[in-house]
């Protein structure tokens, strides 16, 4: 089973981005549980939570398929303690809610250096408030993203996810979620079978698939190696679509959500059947 969708709006509600994810076939999907814009939001009410569990369950959503991203405000490895504290604090908050709603997965970037540490103080200061958000929740899973490596963004290479998993005190509360158009970006090439297979093997060996959480579908308008995040439309970019077909017929890629965040939301519905026609198609 492979759980298909989209990062759609929850805009009116969290229970809005239910309604959201059946408009266009999704069976899973991602959201923001609050305002990705902001520090702090009114909590959840219950009339949200109540909704969001209800609709949940009218339209037969497994948890396992919905992957909540946090704020892009965050960064757990500031430099300077008391931005960093206060990334932690709402970090925690948000994970607070996911676990309100029923949720399992927290999906996040794991953080930036800034140019004023190196970045081994950078990744030991993400797993340290990663560490310390597990003690202050109960079951949220945190989910570590692949990054593009863009300016100073830790997480490019899978060794640095390795690095934060290592130092992880309770490994059952840690993931990790493949961005498409990131890796690519990063260095690692999935457009033909042998590079998909090679770059599936390093992830394997560095990481493991036991703690791959989701996936980001994404084409990237940035070319191998660029380090810079520019996301694109299925079969549009530089990866094209054999890599989105790997994917699909990859049985390792399993009960994992797989999430749209292509350019062109309007066409999202056709990029959903276009991949699971991909689960169809035997290779050549």
């Amino acid at each position: 089973m492979k759980y298909v969708g989209a990062h759609v709006s929850a805009a009116g509600g969290v229970e809005n981005s239910i309604k959201n994810a059946v408009s266009i076939g999704a069976d899973g999907f991602a959201l923001f549980t609050k305002n990705q814009r902001q520090w702090v939001a009114k909590p959840l009410s219950d009339r949200n939570i109540k909704k969001f569990k209800e609709y949940l369950e009218v339209h037969n959503f497994s948890p396992d398929a919905i992957l909540p991203h946090d704020s892009y405000l965050i960064n757990l490895g500031h430099p300077v303690e008391e931005n960093r504290i206060r990334s932690l604090n709402a970090f925690i908050d948000e994970a607070k809610r996911v676990e309100a709603l029923g949720l399992k997965y927290l999906n996040f970037h794991p953080g930036s250096h800034l140019k004023k540490i190196s970045e081994e103080e950078c990744l030991d200061l993400i797993s340290e408030s990663v560490n310390f958000a597990i003690k202050e929740t109960e079951s949220c899973i945190f989910v570590l993203e692949t990054t593009a490596g863009q300016g100073s963004n830790l997480g490019y290479k899978f060794e640095h996810l390795a690095y934060i998993i290592d130092k992880i005190e309770d490994k059952s509360r840690i993931g990790v979620c493949i961005d498409t158009a990131h890796i690519f970006a990063a260095g690692y090439d999935i457009r033909t079978k042998e590079a998909y297979e090679e770059t599936m093997k390093k992830f394997d060996e560095i990481i493991g698939f036991k703690y791959l959480k989701g996936m980001h579908i994404n084409d990237s308008k940035a070319k191998l190696a660029s380090r810079v995040d520019r996301h694109h439309s299925l079969g549009k970019g530089e990866i094209g679509l054999d890599a989105f077909k790997f994917i699909m017929q990859d049985k390792r890629i399993n009960n994992i959500p797989l999430i749209l965040e292509t350019i062109e939301p309007d066409i999202w519905a056709e990029e959903i059947k276009l991949l699971r026609s991909f689960i169809k198609t035997k290779d050549d």
